[in-house]
C-alpha cells in the first residue's frame, strides 16, 4: 500500500475515523492504541502477509530484552550483545547473505578452492533495515539507562510498526516517539490543517517532481552506456540527484503529515542538504534520522572525533562505509559510501589549510566576497554529491566507472549541441522534460524562500488570498502534472 495510492488514502480516512470514535467515544488510551497496532500491521501486510512473523519477532526480542536488561543489570552487557546479534542476524539472513555468499564463491573460485554457497531465493522484506535499527535504538537506550524498558507490549509494538514511519522512516527515537503514544489525543485544528498541508507537498514531490526526472533519468542509466553521451550521463545524474531528494523527502514528509493528523510528532527526515557548504553538512541534513543514529550508536562509541586524527579519519570512514552496506548489499553502495567518507576526512584534514587561504587572500573581509565564496562552496559540494550519486544510482559497481569515463566528453557533446543548433536552428528537447525542469525550478524557490521558517508556518503568515492560491496551485499541479500509474518510494528496496 503506497503513499501516493487511492487505496492508502481510504485506508487512511478509515483509520482517522475510528481512531477519533475510540478517543472520544471509547476514551480508553488502550484501546486507541491497540487499533492503531492492528491498523499499522493491516498496513505492512498489504506488502506479505507472512513477513509480519519477522517485525513481530524483532519486537518480542527487543521487548523482552529490554524488560531483562532492566531486572538483570549485571548482565545487561550480555543481553544487549544477545538482542544485537538476533536482530542483527535476521537482516543479515534476508538482506546481506547472498551478498556474501556471492563474494565468497568469487574468492574461492579464484583461489582454486571450488566450494560454493548456494544462494538463497528470498524477497527483501519491506524496510527491515528501518525498523530493525528503531528497534535496536531502543534497546541500546535501555541498556545506557537514558530511558526506561517499556512494559505495555502494546505500546512498545506500537513504537516499531507505527505505519506512517515503519516502511522508510523517519528512525525515530524511543525518548521522541514512545511516550506520545501514552498521551491522550486532542483535536486540534491547526495540527490537522499542517498535517494535510504537508501531505499534499509530499505528494508533489513524489508524483510530480521525482517520477518526473525518473522519466529522463531511468532510460539513461538502465539502458546501454556505450549508446548515451557524457552529457546525457550528466543531466540524467542532475535528474536523478533531484529525484532522489524528492522522492524521499517527499515520504517522509507524507509520513510527518499523517502523524501529525494523528496527533503525533515525527523528526525531520531533511533539512536543504543541497545547500550544505561541505560533505559533513550535507550528511547532517540528509536522512537525518538515519545520520544521527549512526553518530550516536556506532560513530561516538567507537571514540567520534575525541581521539587521534588516524582514528578519527578511521571513525568517519567506517560509519561511512557501513552506511553504504545499510542502504544495499552490493559493492557500488559502499563505494558510495566510502566516497562520501573520504570527502568527509578530506575536508576535515584541509580544514586549517583551507582556512588559511582564505584569510591570505582576504577572502573573508568582503560581504560581497565571502558570500560569493560560500555560494561557490554550496556549488562544489553539489558537484561533489553528484559524482557520488553516480555510484549511488548506476546498476554496478563496473558501470558506476564506466560512467565516469564518459564524463570528460561532456565540453565536446555541449559544443555539439551547440553546433548542431546552429545549424539546424533546433535543440531536440521534448515540451515534457521542460515542465520537468519548471517543477525543479518551483522546489528550489520553495527551498529558498524556506531558508529560515518551515514551509507549513511560513504560508500562514500569508494573506488568505494569497494561501488559497498557492493551495490550488498545488492541487492543479498534482491533477495535471502527476505521473499516471503507481510508482514505488526509492528507500522502499532499503
Amino acid at each position: 500500500m503506497l503513499f501516493n495510492s487511492i487505496q492508502f488514502f481510504v485506508f487512511f480516512a478509515v483509520v482517522c475515523t475510528v481512531y477519533a470514535f475510540c478517543s472520544y467515544v471509547v476514551k480508553r488510551n488502550t484501546v486507541t492504541q491497540l487499533f492503531l497496532l492492528l491498523s499499522s500491521l493491516f498496513f505492512y501486510a498489504c506488502w506479505k502477509p507472512a513477513y509480519l512473523c519477522l517485525i513481530l519477532l524483532s519486537v518480542c526480542i527487543t521487548y523482552a530484552g529490554g524488560i531483562a536488561m532492566e531486572r538483570w543489570g549485571r548482565r545487561k552487557r550480555l543481553l544487549l550483545v544477545a538482542v544485537l546479534c538476533s536482530n542483527l542476524l535476521i537482516l543479515f539472513f534476508f538482506k546481506y547473505f547472498n551478498f556474501f555468499a556471492g563474494n565468497f564463491n568469487k574468492l574461492s573460485k579464484l583461489a582454486g578452492f571450488g566450494r560454493k554457497i548456494p544462494s538463497l531465493k528470498v524477497l527483501l522484506p519491506v524496510g527491515i533495515s528501518f525498523y530493525t535499527f528503531q528497534a535496536l535504538g531502543y534497546a541500546i537506550d535501555v541498556y545506557r539507562g537514558t530511558v526506561k524498558a517499556e512494559r505495555n507490549f502494546v505500546t512498545y509494538a506500537l513504537f516499531v510498526t507505527f505505519f506512517p514511519q515503519l516502511v522508510a522512516g523517519p528512525i525515530e527515537r524511543t525518548d521522541n516517539l514512545l511516550p506520545q503514544f501514552k498521551a491522550d489525543y486532542r483535536f486540534d485544528y491547526n495540527r490537522v490543517t499542517d498535517g494535510i498541508r504537508l501531505i499534499a507537498w509530499g505528494v508533489f514531490l513524489k508524483i510530480v517532481v521525482a517520477d518526473r526526472c525518473a522519466q529522463y533519468e531511468d532510460p539513461i542509466y538502465n539502458g546501454d552506456i556505450q549508446t548515451f553521451t557524457g552529457l546525457q550521463f550528466m543531466l540524467a545524474t542532475l535528474f536523478f540527484a533531484v529525484q532522489v531528494y524528492a522522492d524521499f523527502n517527499g515520504y517522509s514528509t507524507i509520513a510527518v503529515g499523517v502523524a501529525k493528523i494523528l496527533g503525533f510528532t515525527l523528526m525531520d527526515n531533511f533539512r536543504r542538504p543541497y545547500f550544505s557548504k561541505n560533505t559533513q553538512e550535507f550528511w547532517r541534513r540528509w536522512h537525518i534520522s538515519l545520520g544521527s543514529w549512526f553518530r550516536d550508536y556506532l560513530y561516538f562509541p567507537l571514540g567520534g572525533s575525541r581521539c587521534s586524527s588516524v582514528r578519527h579519519y578511521a571513525n568517519i570512514l567506517a560509519v561511512m562505509l557501513v552506511s553504504g552496506l545499510w542502504h544495499g548489499a552490493q559493492w557500488h553502495f559502499v563505494a558510495w559510501g566510502v566516497l562520501l567518507g573520504v570527502y568527509q576526512v578530506v575536508g576535515i584534514a584541509t580544514r586549517e589549510l583551507r582556512r588559511s587561504c582564505r584569510t591570505a587572500l582576504h577572502l573573508e573581509d568582503e560581504t560581497g566576497v565571502v558570500r560569493f565564496w560560500q555560494v561557490m562552496q554550496t556549488a562544489m559540494t553539489f558537484c561533489m554529491i553528484c559524482t557520488a550519486w553516480i555510484f549511488f544510482r548506476a546498476p554496478g559497481f563496473m558501470n558506476a566507472l564506466r560512467i565516469l569515463k564518459r564524463l570528460p566528453s561532456v565540453p565536446r557533446d555541449v559544443y555539439d549541441v551547440w553546433r548542431n543548433w546552429m545549424i539546424a536552428g533546433t535543440v531536440s528537447f521534448p515540451v515534457y522534460h521542460a515542465v520537468t525542469v519548471l517543477c525543479i525550478a518551483v522546489l528550489f524557490v520553495v527551498s529558498v524562500v524556506t531558508k529560515r521558517e518551515r514551509g507549513s508556518d511560513l504560508v500562514k503568515r500569508f494573506p488568505a488570498p494569497v494561501r488559497w492560491f498557492l493551495y490550488l496551485s498545488l492541487i492543479v499541479g498534482i491533477l495535471f502534472l502527476q505521473q499516471l500509474g503507481e510508482t514505488e518510494f526509492l528507500y522502499f528496496q532499503f
